[in-house]
């Protein structure tokens, strides 16, 4: 019990100032500073892309796009959070009011800390938004899968302002407040060098870790897509913001708006929530007006194609294979027609059977589009034909238009050359010799 209440005695009633900023890397002609505030930064931006990149591939995106996109949406992302900074915060660049004492070189000194979130939120779209169309995916759907992945960086990179000893909250007698060097350029002049500080870079890393684990869940739960998940970042983080801007104290553009005058940082916040939350409403009032695809229009890859689609295509070619099959059928069995028929000449006498299975001619025209066996060239063929019964054995076993080629080999349309019964004769016909066969016309 004793080493427990010891324990807890050696327990800091405070969070003590950094020690550490940086190092320095030794070069040929001087030095190379690598500042912490960057590294945190640095670590954010791998943590959050790793994040995005899981959820990205799950989606289907192409393999690889996510580095293709971020190329483009991080230096955006940087360049859009200093500008704002330098906006919302001028003095430090332009003089109070503007009045040129400012020093202007300190603008691209990204590393002495001062990124806004919103500028590096919206000129970062700018960026992934070419990103996104030069890999054909949609900007929704990576907004959507980096949303979390936002967070996380945001929660990692605040603490570069630990390092830099910025942008703290007023002073708190709080056990977790938090020390600032007396020396620090940013130590409140006037106080006593004892005071403790809200560690709002703590609040706001907590606030997004905590919104981290609630997107991941809410779109686990929901599937939220088209924007909306993005949305529900944007008034999650303007939601904490708003409380955790207002307690800073550090030097800020004020702007008064319905008689209240606030940091700009809190107006725009309320502003992005107000119109998120808009936005998200009305996007899920609307019906999605086709399948949820992270692909633009018309850059799906290479073969992908619906159910539909495929059964369509295979019931084409099954169906060119049925017609081909059947052609072919048609042209080899009139081969086989003319074939018997020139065989008839030392068989004519079998040729004839009962007069039964007779049928007549014009019903044993097989219609077909295939060009080789037509309706009107088989009645072309029959034009020397007679009417009248048709061998039985010639239907059966020969095809239509075998009786017509036949009669073309006859000597003058109604006698085979050879003793072959005429197209159109009776069945009814004496098995011997060919000029019998000629006297049953």
């Amino acid at each position: 019990m004793q080493s427990l209440l010891h324990a807890a005695a050696m327990i800091p009633a405070s969070i003590p100032s950094p020690s550490w900023s940086g190092f320095d890397i030794p070069l040929p002609w001087g030095s190379l500073r690598i500042h912490a505030y960057a590294l945190c930064i640095l670590a954010g931006i791998v943590a959050g892309l790793w994040l995005t990149s899981v959820r990205w591939a799950r989606r289907g995106a192409p393999e690889g796009s996510v580095w293709d996109i971020a190329i483009w949406a991080i230096p955006f992302g940087i360049i859009g959070g200093r500008l704002y900074h330098v906006v919302s915060s001028p003095d430090a660049y332009f003089g109070p009011g503007f009045d040129g004492t400012g020093d202007l070189s300190l603008i691209p000194q990204i590393q002495r800390g001062g990124l806004g979130i919103w500028g590096a939120v919206v000129l970062g779209a700018v960026g992934a938004w070419i990103g996104c169309r030069r890999a054909g995916v949609k900007l929704s759907a990576f907004m959507d899968a980096a949303a979390p992945g936002l967070l996380l960086a945001q929660a990692i990179g605040r603490w570069g302002n630990y390092f830099n000893q910025e942008l703290f909250g007023g002073p708190t007698t709080l056990p977790w407040g938090l020390q600032i060097d007396p020396t620090s350029p940013n130590f409140p002049a006037g106080m006593p060098a004892d005071t403790l500080f809200h560690p709002t870079f703590l609040y706001e890393s907590l606030w997004n870790l905590a919104g981290v684990v609630i997107l991941l869940a809410l779109d686990r739960k929901f599937n939220f897509r088209r924007g909306r998940l993005f949305c529900l970042y944007a008034v999650y983080y303007t939601l904490g913001r708003v409380w955790i801007e207002a307690m800073r104290i550090d030097d800020a553009e004020q702007i008064s708006l319905f008689g209240i005058t606030t940091r700009l940082n809190v107006w725009t916040s309320l502003f992005v929530l107000a119109g998120a939350l808009i936005a998200f409403i009305l996007l899920g009032l609307r019906k999605p007006s086709g399948p949820d695809t992270v692909f633009l229009p018309g850059r799906e890859p290479a073969g992908d194609k619906t159910g539909a689609e495929a059964v369509t295509a295979t019931d084409d070619a099954a169906g060119s294979a049925v017609d081909s099959a059947a052609g072919s059928a048609a042209v080899d069995s009139a081969a086989v027609g003319k074939s018997a028929d020139a065989e008839g000449t030392t068989g004519a006498d079998s040729a004839a059977t009962d007069d039964a299975g007779a049928v007549p001619a014009d019903t044993t025209t097989i219609r077909h589009a295939d060009s080789a066996v037509s309706d009107s060239e088989s009645r072309g063929n029959l034009r020397n034909n007679q009417s009248g019964p048709v061998p039985a054995s010639a239907s059966a076993s020969a095809p239509a238009g075998a009786g017509a080629d036949a009669s073309k080999d006859s000597t003058g349309g109604t006698t085979s050359a050879t003793g072959a019964p005429a197209a159109g004769v009776s069945g009814r016909q004496a098995t011997g010799t060919a000029s019998e066969a000629e006297g049953t016309k």
